[in-house]
C-alpha cells in the first residue's frame, strides 16, 4: 500500500483546508475527504472538480463542478465557488453539475441563500446548473475531449457516481496495417479512417453502500477508481449498511471478486470516519486488503 504526498504537515487530519494530493501519469488528484467534515477533489489537467465540501483558492480556477449528493460535506461550498470567482472577476462561468434527483431543490437553495445574503429577488441570477440524469453521457461544457457518465449508486439519499471519459480519433481496424503513405492516401481521397472511442480515465463513487462496488464494476475498467471507505473496524458492518457507506471488508469482497477482471491500476481510499487516527487507518487498510491489491491501494489521507 503507498502513502500520498502530505503538501503541508504541519496540519492535522481533520482540517478540511489542508490538501492532499496523488500524482497519476497525465494528472494529478488533490484535496480531502473525511467523513461528516468535508469531501472535495480537484484535477486541474482535466479542469474539473468532484463535490465542494470546502471551496480552496485552488478550486477558483477549475471551471466545472460535478455534485455527488446534496449532503452539506459534500455540497456546501458550491455557491461559495460561484461567489469567489465572481469576486476574482472571472470571465468564465463555471458550470455546476447536479443530479436530477436534487436539482429544484438545488436552484431553490441557491436562490433562498442568495436571498439570505441581502441580495434581493430582482437581482438574483442563476449561476450556470446543469442537469444530469443518470446513465445518459454528456460533454464537459469547455473540455468536450471529456466525457461524463454519471450512475446510481445506493447511500442513504439520492447519489449518483461519475466516471470521465476522454473521447478521441483511433484508426478503425482495417486500417491499422496500412502503411503512412496509403494512410495519408486515403485521407486525402476522403475515405473516413478513423472513427470516435471513449477511454475511461477516472471513476469517483463517492458515498455509498460497498455493494454498489459490484453493482457498477463497470468501474473497475478505469484506471483508477476513487471510492469512499468509511468504515473500518469489524463490529461496524451493521452500522455502515445503516449509514449508507462502505465497509473496508465489502471493499475487500469486491476486490476478490472482480480479481483479475480488473483494468484499474490505481484505487483511491477516501472518506475515512472523522473519529479514526491516521496511523488506524494504515494499519488497518493495510490488514485488510487482500495482498495482491496491495501496490493499487493508495490512502487519501
Amino acid at each position: 500500500m503507498k502513502e500520498v504526498t502530505e503538501p503541508d504537515k504541519q496540519h492535522n487530519t481533520h482540517n478540511a483546508l489542508r490538501q492532499i494530493m496523488i500524482e497519476q501519469k497525465r494528472w494529478s488528484l488533490q484535496g480531502f475527504s473525511i467523513s461528516g467534515l468535508s469531501t472535495y477533489f480537484q484535477i486541474p489537467e482535466l479542469d474539473l472538480c468532484v463535490d465542494m465540501g470546502e471551496c480552496p483558492m485552488s478550486a477558483l480556477s477549475l471551471n466545472h463542478v460535478l455534485l455527488t449528493h446534496s449532503h452539506g460535506d459534500h455540497s456546501r461550498c458550491l455557491m461559495r465557488h460561484n461567489s469567489l470567482r465572481r469576486m476574482m472577476q472571472n470571465p468564465t462561468q463555471a458550470v455546476y453539475y447536479i443530479p436530477e434527483p436534487v436539482y429544484e431543490l438545488a436552484v431553490d437553495l441557491i436562490r433562498a441563500e442568495t436571498m439570505f445574503e441581502g441580495v434581493s429577488q430582482e437581482r438574483f441570477d442563476l449561476p450556470r446548473l446543469e442537469c444530469v440524469k443518470a446513465n445518459e453521457r454528456f460533454s464537459l461544457a469547455y473540455r468536450k475531449d471529456l466525457e461524463i457518465f454519471p450512475f446510481n449508486v445506493k447511500h442513504s439519499i439520492s447519489a449518483f457516481g461519475y466516471t470521465v471519459l476522454c473521447k478521441k480519433k483511433k484508426l478503425k481496424k482495417e486500417y491499422t496495417q496500412c502503411a503512412r503513405d496509403e494512410i495519408i492516401s486515403l485521407k486525402k481521397s476522403g475515405v473516413e479512417i478513423e472513427c470516435e472511442v471513449r477511454e475511461p480515465i477516472v471513476s469517483f463513487m463517492g458515498d455509498c453502500l460497498g455493494e454498489s462496488l459490484w453493482e457498477e464494476r463497470h468501474i473497475w475498467n478505469s484506471p483508477t477508481v476513487v471510492c469512499e471507505c468509511t468504515f473500518l473496524d469489524q463490529d461496524e458492518a451493521s452500522m455502515a449498511r445503516k449509514k449508507g457507506h462502505t465497509h473496508i471488508e465489502h471493499l475487500s469482497k469486491v476486490l476478490s471478486k472482480v480479481g483479475s477482471d480488473m483494468a484499474c491500476q490505481n484505487i483511491i481510499l477516501t472518506h475515512f470516519s472523522m473519529k479514526y487516527s491516521k496511523k488506524h487507518v494504515f494499519e488497518t487498510v493495510k490488514k485488510a486488503i487482500p495482498s495482491e491489491f496491495g501496490e493499487k491501494v493508495r490512502v487519501f489521507l
